[in-house]
């Protein structure tokens, strides 16, 4: 029999560390290879670790709400065959692992030390010697939640841990806890002269009958209300509409898709076809891929297309198509299938939805013939492809005008007032129009 060290897998090139929010299997259960074993939860995404082997869970290193590095080894799998990746058990590699991992230990406090000099807002361990997780601190950071308040939180985790249900909590109670007038003072003496304070509207208290059910919203439904919030408090949303003519889109598509299908082993909507032609679209504007940092703006590079895309459990994210404009037909319908399909299976990798620059959101797949996007921060605007429709319409020839039936959609255009102003907004789409209503039926793919 071997042993199998199953390590926390690298998630991307920023995320460093993760937290253990559940354990799917149990000591002593059976594995197959590429099944889940545990959850795991970054600031960014919830995702899954699968077995990279298949075997019986003899071991389990860390438990819920511990944070592991990239790289660690989280549990341990008996395996039959020959022991290549197995643990040190003589007392030499002993005394060798435990002076690695005292090198290793002397090497993070420096790296920790380094970190707190050049003054990170929320640092991962606090004065008193308590340690936050990544999670723990984005969302302190998000709430302008001070290390001095976050201390005192009481941490329901292991060793008195401050867990992401225990800040949640103490976010939605905290309008009621009751603030100690010494803090208040030293509070005041730190602030920032001429500092603006942020008022927040109290909800109003709902009332419960005796047949109502009261659900707690998942931490991802939080966090995604929390950043709908700011991003309406943020810009000066506005809006522009226009109708496209989709009928040559919808006759070619009808016309190629299942030899699309034979040649590409892919599947052709309509969605790849339409964020092509925004990304070509974007490059011609290059003023709407920007994003506001104070009062300069930042003129984006890349145009990393934003493709909400719905999860499990109802809730939306978006992962990003990066370089979107250098992408051929075939290249957009491969990144978008892919895309979609991992999002639905919880298997999206926290570097694929970071980076956008401009986001689109397909309203019309629930039937929705246009909507008022909300702008995902910090860029400045937001697309909503609304439902394909047969419509009758004027039909402009050489004869007269004439009464036919024509396949029809409405973009929704929402875009960041205090940038971008009425007429770069309502050119993009109109630019988009064109493009589209210009599909060449005779075309290849």
């Amino acid at each position: 029999m071997a042993r199998f060290e199953l390590k926390l897998p690298k998630m991307g090139e920023s995320v460093a560390e993760a937290t253990i929010t559940s354990w799917l299997k149990e000591v002593g259960d059976t594995i197959e290879l590429d099944e889940a074993i545990v959850e795991i939860a970054t600031d960014k995404v919830d995702s899954e670790v699968p077995s990279e082997v298949e075997g019986t869970l003899v071991e389990v290193l860390f438990q819920k709400d511990d944070v592991v590095g990239v790289g660690e080894t989280i549990a341990i799998i008996e395996t039959e065959g020959e022991d290549t990746n197995s643990i040190p058990v003589t007392s030499n590699a002993i005394e060798k692992s435990q002076v690695e991992d005292s090198q290793l230990e002397a090497v993070q406090k420096t790296i920790e030390k380094a970190t707190e000099i050049v003054a990170i807002p929320i640092a991962k361990m606090s004065d008193s010697g308590k340690f936050y997780s990544p999670l723990v601190r984005n969302i302190a950071q998000t709430e302008g939640i001070s290390m001095q308040e976050l201390e005192s939180i009481s941490g329901s985790g292991k060793d008195g841990r401050v867990t992401k249900e225990d800040i949640l909590l103490y976010i939605e109670n905290r309008e009621n806890t009751p603030i100690a007038s010494n803090k208040v003072e030293q509070s005041k003496t730190v602030e920032k002269p001429n500092k603006v304070e942020k008022t927040v509207a109290k909800a109003t208290p709902v009332s419960l009958n005796g047949g109502d059910e009261v659900i707690e919203m998942s931490r991802m439904g939080k966090l995604i209300a929390k950043h709908m919030v700011d991003s309406v408090q943020t810009s000066a949303h506005v809006q522009s509409f226009i109708e496209i003519d989709v009928t040559n889109i919808v006759k070619w598509r009808n016309k190629v898709k299942d030899a699309f299908f034979a040649r590409e082993g892919e599947k052709l909507t309509f969605t790849p076809i339409l964020m092509q032609a925004v990304a070509s679209t974007i490059k011609k504007y290059p003023l709407l891929n920007i994003a506001v940092d104070g009062d300069n703006i930042i003129k984006k590079k890349n145009i990393n297309l934003g493709m909400a895309a719905a999860l499990p459990d109802g809730n939306l994210i978006v992962p990003v198509i990066k370089n979107a404009d250098q992408l051929n037909l075939v290249g957009m319908t491969s990144a978008v299938n892919d895309l979609a399909n991992r999002a639905r299976n919880n298997a999206l990798k926290p570097d694929e939805i970071q980076g956008g620059t401009y986001t689109v959101t397909n309203v019309g797949s629930f039937g929705s013939v246009m909507g008022t996007p909300i702008i995902n921060q910090p860029q400045v605007a937001i697309l909503a492809l609304g439902a394909i429709r047969k419509v009758p319409a004027v039909i402009e020839t050489s004869e007269g005008d004439f009464i036919g039936i024509r396949q029809k959609m409405f973009v929704s255009h929402s875009y960041d007032h205090r940038v971008v102003n009425g007429a770069l907004g309502g050119m993009f789409i109109k630019t988009l129009k064109e493009t589209l209503e210009a599909w060449d039926l005779n075309q290849e793919f």
